[in-house]
């Protein structure tokens, strides 16, 4: 009987590839769910409204979703004895734009946007550099660093269309829906990545 020596440092990266694909579905139904939910309670919504109590509810959401997504993923990081200070500086953005939302979406849906748009850059330009970071030790990160990239464009124009009297919420679908598209590239790289470091 033969034994296989299994290299510490393989399984290891076996293991976080595994775990970020499923974080990564997971976040691609949730957004999937949510953009439903805006598109359903929100479409006829302009920037001079104020939000539904639905569509203000989800907005909150959404920030405090990407806030513990990113714990979870700082935990994984942690068991493999690394640290993450980028994903501690993302939790936290996380939590302060669910804070402001609190507030926001008592005012209009400029309001609104322009909070939304405003952590949707910082957040992009933060998601960008952990990938960058991350293809290094793991690689399949080019969907994450183009999501990264487009996430701050997005972010900056609903920070720019906030003041017109014409924008809606149901941009920020679209958003949310392309957010959900490159989360399941990323888990698709990282399966092949991983069935590449198990031969």
């Amino acid at each position: 009987m033969t034994q296989t020596t299994v290299n510490p440092s393989t399984t290891t990266t076996s293991t976080t590839l595994s775990g970020l694909r499923s974080l990564y579905l997971i976040r691609v139904a949730f957004s999937l769910v949510w953009v439903a939910l805006v598109t359903a309670t929100s479409a006829s919504l302009v920037s001079t409204d104020k939000p539904t109590v639905a569509a203000a509810v989800l907005l909150v959401v959404y920030p405090l979703w990407d806030a513990i997504a990113t714990l979870v993923e700082r935990r994984m990081a942690a068991a493999t004895g690394s640290t993450d200070r980028v994903g501690t500086v993302n939790m936290a953005l996380g939590l302060a734009t669910t804070a402001g939302m609190l507030i926001a979406v008592f005012s209009t849906i400029g309001t609104t946007l322009l909070v939304f748009g405003i952590w949707a850059l910082l957040s992009g330009a933060v998601q960008l550099v952990v990938a960058i970071r991350r293809r290094r030790t793991l690689g399949a990160q080019w969907p994450m660093v183009i999501s990264g990239g487009l996430s701050v464009l997005a972010g900056a124009s609903f920070a720019a269309m906030s003041s017109s009297a014409t924008s809606s919420l149901s941009t920020l679908a679209g958003y949310s829906a392309f957010g959900a598209f490159w989360f399941l590239v990323s888990a698709i790289a990282l399966s092949i990545r991983g069935r590449r470091e198990n031969r």
